[in-house]
């Protein structure tokens, strides 16, 4: 189906809208992340912290993308991404064994688990909008960062259950279980952007 230019312009102002709500999200929860982590001493809160610190930057290569931005620019910015994805699983890597292995007990998070539930619905919404938008636009830039919010929410799932399990039953591994799964997650990640061709 062919666009006609007011539509097409409809979507690209759609998808301007979800990243910016997605990048006003991710730096709210930057911030809110970095204070429940220090509370609770979680090893996952702070990751997924630091992963919306990330997801700040993928948000920034769509939105430069949409502008109509140039192709080299945005090469380099997902190069970066992909850096900072290694440095992050090798940090919670790191934290999580030492967690698991001096037995480290963090305190429970009630707030982690409402901000996390929330997030995870949230990040889903926003994931079915990006993936709708993209395809109709025909953007894959669109469509993949709808891909990573998708994951973002599964993330925050995972941390959500690790923080609960903490909290409510005092299994203080799961905290660093929940940080072993955001390991995963940015290896895939980095993976992807270091070895893509546009990368």
């Amino acid at each position: 189906m062919t666009l006609t230019t007011d539509r097409a312009r409809r979507l690209r102002t759609t998808g301007f809208v979800l990243e910016f709500i997605t990048l006003g999200w991710n730096v709210v929860g930057v911030v809110v992340l970095a204070a429940l982590a220090l509370r609770s001493s979680s090893t996952a809160l702070a990751g997924f912290g630091l992963d919306s610190l990330i997801e700040i930057g993928a948000s920034l290569v769509v939105v430069w993308e949409l502008s109509g931005s140039g192709e080299r620019r945005r090469r380099i910015a997902e190069r970066a991404i992909g850096v900072a994805f290694v440095l992050l699983a090798v940090y919670l890597l790191v934290q999580s064994a030492i967690a698991l292995a001096t037995a480290h007990r963090p305190d429970g998070s009630v707030g982690g688990i409402i901000w996390t539930a929330v997030t995870a619905v949230l990040m889903f919404a926003l994931a079915g909008l990006k993936a709708r938008t993209g395809r109709e636009l025909d953007n894959p830039v669109l469509r993949a960062e709808g891909r990573v919010t998708l994951v973002d929410g599964i993330l925050a799932v995972a941390v959500l259950l690790g923080v609960l399990l903490d909290t409510v039953l005092g299994w203080w591994w799961a905290d660093a279980v929940a940080g072993l799964v955001i390991v995963f997650y940015a290896a895939r990640e980095a993976l992807h952007l270091l070895r893509s061709p546009r990368a």
